[in-house]
């Protein structure tokens, strides 16, 4: 419990690589996730080639432990797999719609999560990488990813060379709902996000970006509508190319 609620996103790594045996037993506590059905509808690439690394780099806006971490890993949905093996056992699978790829978006998140943990319980530090979603078609090509596989996310690991202070989380009962969704009133909402609003960092964030409040740098700076539109068409064009129907 004291590993799940002390979890930290670490960026800054030593150059102490990553013991095979240790890898393996944090990748195989991926594969032991709960998923759809024991179809497992997920893959992960292992990049620890720094020359690789560098390819994909700025398809990850060039965040530095792209390449500074010992292991770069990219969690895919993967349909691939499970076509191929309905096609040698003599029976067609039509998985390749929304629902499929919602299917394989939750076997993929779980199984990333089932790795971040065991990671974490090894020492090592993990963090997320967003931005595999904004530019999943590249990422692709330089991995090789046939139809039916889809990067969802990424996870860079090794050694913490430091470690930051908590980040904030909004407060329980803004989160967890019992029996039913509780909407919120406007005077709520205020008191939820109170206490990211008043921090140093997040008033620094308003204070650099000349807007009125937090909530005005995460809509007009951080997450323009604009880029959200961009990378969404983006997006839906290589899903359709990886063979998903999305009507």
């Amino acid at each position: 419990m004291e590993l799940l609620k002390n979890h930290r996103s670490i960026r800054s790594y030593l150059k102490t690589e990553i013991g095979n045996d240790v890898l393996n037993e944090i990748l195989e506590c991926g594969i032991r996730a709960s998923n759809t059905g024991n179809m497992q509808l997920c893959s992960v690439i292992v990049t620890k080639d720094q020359a690789k690394r560098k390819l994909l780099a700025p398809f990850h806006f060039n965040q530095p432990m792209v390449v500074n971490a010992p292991v770069l890993l990219t969690v895919c949905i993967d349909i691939n797999r499970f076509y191929k093996w309905c096609s040698v056992n003599n029976t067609q699978a039509d998985f390749q719609n929304l629902l499929w790829l919602l299917n394989g978006c939750v076997d993929a998140s779980i199984f990333a999560q089932n790795i971040c943990i065991a990671a974490e319980n090894h020492g090592l530090g993990i963090c997320y990488l967003g931005t595999t979603l904004y530019n999943a078609a590249e990422i692709a090509e330089v991995l090789k990813l046939p139809a039916g596989v889809v990067p969802i996310t990424a996870l860079t690991m090794g050694y913490p060379e430091s470690v930051p202070e908590l980040t904030d989380r909004l407060p329980f009962q803004s989160v967890v709902h019992y029996e039913e969704y509780s909407d919120f009133s406007d005077s709520e909402i205020v008191e939820f996000y109170k206490e990211k609003e008043s921090l140093g960092a997040s008033q620094k964030f308003v204070s650099e970006n000349a807007k009125e409040n937090l909530a005005q740098v995460y809509t007009e700076v951080r997450y323009k509508k604009q880029d959200s539109d961009f990378f969404s068409k983006k997006l839906i064009e290589f899903l359709t190319v990886q063979g998903f129907r999305l009507e």
